[in-house]
């Protein structure tokens, strides 16, 4: 009996388990059966048969052909596994630093191995690769908490010389931790490392632009608190820095180009959220900027007499007090909580506002139309500023203006501590103002000679005009993807000493219109340029009935002012006539006289658009002549430019 128990007991006991893809048991038991056999090896027999002349090392031999057997059988084996991945990517990673050990210990130094690339980092790559994936999971939830935690406890500085706040830190060292083990791999081969440095590059990436994302989009509501979004932005640069750190610990210069790229990438984008988050926080100021410029308005009007340089300068710091004192009570407390690089970015975009608001507020006031309706309503002689008559700034309020510019400059710079003074001279905004404050003290003439000297672009981006030698060449097509409709024109420069322009309107062709009462069609024609006060500006023809495509052939003779051909421009307006209300623009058309002065006679092919279309000198142009209502040519210019096509066309 006892006999038979012993058989039984045999039986039950588990034979020695090999190899299977359900676990990774067997090879860690492996490597520590091959230890035992090369360190006997080395022990045991080498001391003996090195005292033969050969010196052979028994203890390189036996590790070299116990590493050759084992890494044959690891592989295939990695490879069904790498088919069903059936356990703990943790496992293989585990497995991965015993076999690092094995190949540092006991084959690394061999002969045959020192100067080539183990093979052994590849059959791990994808189970890497995978753990990588699985990390990323981890690191974004691990985000997610901080960011949470960071909120509810009011995103505080972490300590009174860091600028920043909790989350950015926990993030980052969360995610170092993470390359730590990457890094603790030792990875021998450059190409399998640059796999790695590729995966996690992207965990970063996917990282910071959602924790960037979840900040924008509460990022408008903490505005008001300002210092809190002020920490938010701390964070962002925070960012920045320690993910150049980071950058630096993966290899910098040498790390993968694709690695390389997508962290460079990153940086770039979290410069722009910055970047945007500057302007967001910059713009909450923006009602009370144009509430310090309101003031200033009211303070500047009120300067009568002539230019006076010598009171400039006191009477633009008086001017300036309602701005100064504003700038001055927050850029002391954005001084003591932003980081420099943070600080100098607000600063920028402060600067812009001031400047725009300046501008918009003071010199050239807009009212809250559009700018077409603005300088319509100017054009009928009415007020674009509410409660009194449209203002006009004085010699004298230009030069305090000029002198004001000088101490907001002075005051940005903050003498080297602030913005560069290059950035402050350069910038567009300063362009924009100072160009504005120039054209102020222009004549009309001057101003309309600049608007058409400038302006080529006016329809359909100044392109589609076809020019022919006479009415019966005909061109193909019709220049422009979409016009309205094409009026056809014989122009005829006469510029002798008269310096006479006839114009024949010839036909306007395929007008896209629509209406449910009668389309009476006509052209209006008219000449735009400087010295025109004492001339004839504007021919009407008759109109034509329910006629889509229409034949005027009616001649107008226009005189032009002193200036040469290229100051000069036609406008043709074709409209629909109405019976006791305003006529409706069907389309327009900008013929200008440079393009058909080395013609003595011509006719032109234009495509109608729906609007006249001006770039910033255009616009700073209209809006100046628009402040001017007692000026008839000001006035009518305004109006011209103005005129658009409904968009319920004639219904």
């Amino acid at each position: 009996e006892e006999e038979e128990e012993e058989e039984k007991k045999e039986e039950t006991q588990p034979e020695e388990q090999g190899p299977s893809i359900q676990n990774l048991d067997f090879w860690p038991k492996l490597i520590t059966l091959i230890v035992s056999i090369i360190e006997e090896d080395r022990n045991s027999y080498t001391p003996v048969i090195n005292q033969f002349p050969q010196e052979l090392d028994v203890g390189k031999v036996s590790a070299e052909v116990m590493w050759t057997l084992f890494a044959q059988d690891m592989k295939y084996a990695l490879e069904e596994h790498e088919k069903h991945h059936l356990c703990r990517t943790s496992d293989y990673m585990n497995l991965h630093f015993k076999v690092k050990w094995l190949y540092n210990e006991y084959v690394k130094e061999l002969p045959s191995f020192a100067d080539a690339v183990p093979e052994y980092p590849a059959w791990f790559l994808q189970f890497v690769l995978a753990w990588l994936a699985e990390n990323e999971e981890v690191s974004l939830e691990f985000m997610h908490g901080a960011l949470d935690r960071d909120k509810r406890e009011g995103f505080q500085q972490t300590s009174e010389h860091a600028l920043f706040s909790s989350s950015v830190v926990d993030i980052f060292t969360q995610l170092n931790q993470s390359f730590e083990i990457i890094k603790k791999l030792d990875c021998p081969d450059p190409s399998v490392m640059a796999h790695y440095n590729r995966r996690f590059a992207k965990t970063i990436t996917k990282v910071l632009l959602l924790y960037c994302t979840i900040l924008t989009r509460s990022f408008p509501s903490y505005c008001e608190k300002e210092k809190t979004p002020c920490v938010l932005m701390n964070n962002i640069q925070q960012m920045r820095v320690l993910l150049e750190r980071m950058f630096e610990s993966m290899g910098a210069k040498q790390l993968d180009t694709e690695a390389a790229d997508i962290l460079n990438d990153l940086q770039v984008k979290l410069s722009t959220i910055l970047d945007n988050f500057s302007v967001i926080f910059a713009k909450s100021f923006q009602t009370r900027i144009n509430g310090c410029m309101r003031q200033m308005a009211e303070l500047l009007y009120q300067m009568k007499g002539p230019p006076n340089q010598n009171t400039a300068e006191a009477d633009a710091d008086a001017t300036l007090r309602p701005l100064m004192e504003f700038l001055d009570e927050k850029l002391s407390i954005f001084a003591d909580i932003c980081e420099k690089t943070v600080l100098k970015r607000i600063l920028k975009d402060l600067w812009k506002l001031v400047l725009s608001s300046l501008e918009k507020t003071v010199v050239l006031p807009q009212s809250n139309d559009s700018l077409g309706a603005q300088i319509l309503t100017a054009a009928k002689g009415l007020s674009n500023l509410k409660g009194g008559e449209a203002r006009t700034l004085t010699p004298k309020q230009c030069v305090v203006i000029d002198a004001g510019l000088e101490t907001i400059k002075q005051y940005f710079h903050a003498g080297g501590n602030g913005l560069k003074k290059a950035f402050v001279e350069k910038s567009s905004e300063l362009a924009s103002l100072r160009y504005a404050l120039s054209l102020y003290s222009q004549s009309t003439d001057a101003l309309i000679k600049t608007f058409v000297t400038t302006q080529h672009s006016q329809v359909h981006d100044g392109m589609g005009i076809r020019i022919t030698g006479n009415e019966k060449i005909r061109p193909d097509g019709s220049g422009v993807g979409k016009p309205v409709g094409e009026a056809v024109l014989q122009v005829d420069m006469m510029l002798g000493k008269e310096r006479k322009v006839n114009v024949r309107v010839i036909a306007v062709n395929d007008m896209k219109w629509q209406t449910s009462g009668m389309f009476r069609p006509f052209v209006e024609v008219s000449m735009a340029g400087p010295f025109l006060a004492d001339k004839k500006r504007k021919f009407t023809t008759k109109s034509k009935n329910n006629s889509w495509t229409a034949k005027f052939n009616e001649t107008f003779q226009f005189i032009l002012g002193n200036e040469s051909a290229d100051c000069y421009e036609l406008q043709v307006t074709v409209k629909d006539y109405c019976f006791g209300r305003a006529d409706r623009v069907v389309g327009l058309a900008v013929v200008q006289l440079r393009d058909v002065a080395d013609r003595k006679s011509c006719v032109c092919w234009c495509p109608l658009g729906s609007r006249v279309r001006t770039d910033e000198t255009g616009v700073t142009v209209m809006r100046i002549l628009s402040q001017r209502p007692a000026d008839e040519v000001a006035k009518e210019f305004v109006k011209l430019k103005s005129e658009t096509r409904p968009a319920e066309e004639g219904r």
